[in-house]
């Protein structure tokens, strides 16, 4: 949701890396070791640090420490921005954690690669068959599971319906013509229209990547990830209609230095009515809530507009979820908690309470937020689907576009050095 990303993030790092990775290095036991009545102890990686997940994953430990009591479960939640330079900084040094994150897709078959995570396959064999075929995909690789999912969703604009009103704007926008004069107008009436967290880079490459979708294709997006070459005319186009966005001016002051979900942040700037809208996934009212004001009924959603004459299909949908991977040296309590946590009647609890989208088949029942209801609908009726860049992806690829965008965004690079830097290390990435 990595969110899916600092100095601080590397160096508080450093603590964490002896306690990381196996049950031996914490209390003597060897990984593997049976779950019979020697005490275990294990970390659990996770994103969970705003409500209704940060309680949710909190009770579930709680509850599986009081039918275990020879496990601890170390819950160790890491804020969305520091979480992927610490876990890049650990596997990168050979280890992973027992129990983790993950957006799945290239990152993982990273891991995967390197020999740092189960294959589930087997062990968790016996309820593959819960998940709905689409929220596994982004965890398997050559028939294989990798990961277990525990959330699903889609990035789409997040808007304060009051703002809009006041600007004039009746529906929202379903064209990219549509969309900049919304924007013009928006920012007519003194308000900020958009919210952006460019010091964090991964929310300005949504931009670049809904409009590579609409004017290329996910079939190019997925050529372009084999060929290695992103330099075609349209991905071209697709930062030339970025640009037509920046040139407006549509973000809040300081953005360029602006995080995500802090106090003055991304999230927290739409919350407070400051700005009209967030190019954000279903997380965002349970962040915009956890950081600032909260909209209410005023806030809506809507899908990223289409873009006259391009080869992509308006339906398609760009996100992803969130899973759990188990590392390689693990002890078995950490599957098993994961397998407890993932019990309908537990999962449940967290897509009732908002903070994620069913993954377990006949869980859309639980759906009770309005906000949650409409990103599910939305998903339901996509066309087609493609996993974050910065994801599907081999992680230096990921982070080009992440590091590219956020240049043409802050205007030091053009469209075309764009697509020219991403198609470089693609290509080194692969030699």
């Amino acid at each position: 949701m990595l969110s899916r990303r600092g100095v601080v993030a590397l160096a508080a790092s450093v603590l964490l890396l002896g306690a990381c990775g196996t049950s031996a290095d914490n209390d003597g036991t060897q990984p593997g070791a049976s779950t019979g009545s020697e005490k275990v102890t294990f970390e659990f990686w996770n994103l969970a640090t705003a409500e209704p997940l940060k309680s949710f994953w909190a009770d579930r430990v709680k509850e599986y420490q009081a039918a275990h009591p020879n496990v601890t479960i170390k819950n160790i939640g890491i804020e969305n921005d520091s979480y992927k330079p610490k876990l890049a900084t650990l596997t990168q040094s050979g280890k992973a954690p027992d129990l983790y994150s993950t957006w799945g897709g290239g990152v993982l078959k990273q891991h995967i690669e390197a020999g740092l995570v189960k294959d589930l396959s087997s062990e968790a064999g016996d309820i593959l068959g819960n998940f709905t075929p689409a929220s596994l995909a982004a965890y398997q690789f050559d028939g294989k599971t990798y990961g277990l999912p525990t959330d699903i969703g889609m990035v789409g604009f997040w808007y304060n319906k009051s703002i809009f009103t006041k600007a004039g704007i009746s529906t929202p926008p379903a064209t990219w013509t549509e969309f900049l004069d919304a924007v013009k107008k928006i920012k007519a009436t003194g308000t900020t229209p958009i919210a952006l967290a460019g010091k964090a880079k991964w929310p300005g490459h949504y931009y670049w990547a809904y409009l590579a979708m609409r004017v290329a294709g996910l079939d190019a997006l997925s050529q372009a990830g084999t060929t290695n070459d992103f330099t075609g005319p349209d991905f071209v186009a697709a930062g030339q209609r970025l640009k037509e966005l920046v040139d407006l001016q549509p973000f809040q002051k300081g953005f360029l230095n602006a995080d995500y979900s802090t106090p003055d942040g991304q999230a927290a700037t739409v919350s407070n009515g400051k700005a009209a809208m967030e190019l954000m996934g279903q997380w965002a009212p349970s962040v915009q809530k956890d950081s600032g004001k909260g909209l209410g009924d005023d806030l809506g959603f809507f899908t990223f507009p289409s873009v006259d004459g391009g080869k992509g299909s308006a339906g398609d949908a760009f996100g992803g979820g969130g899973g759990l991977a188990v590392g390689v040296n693990a002890p078995p309590a950490a599957l098993d908690f994961l397998k407890f946590a993932l019990k309908q009647e537990n999962h449940s609890k967290a897509v009732a309470a908002g903070g994620v989208l069913p993954v377990l088949k006949g869980e859309e029942s639980a759906v009770t937020d309005p906000n949650i209801k409409v990103v599910s609908d939305a998903l339901s009726a996509a066309t087609g689907f493609q996993l974050y860049l910065d994801q599907a992806y081999p992680p230096a690829v990921g982070q080009e576009v992440n590091d590219a965008v956020a240049e043409l965004i802050a205007g030091k690079k053009t469209p075309e050095e764009v697509v020219k830097v991403i198609t470089e290390t693609a290509k080194s990435e692969s030699e």
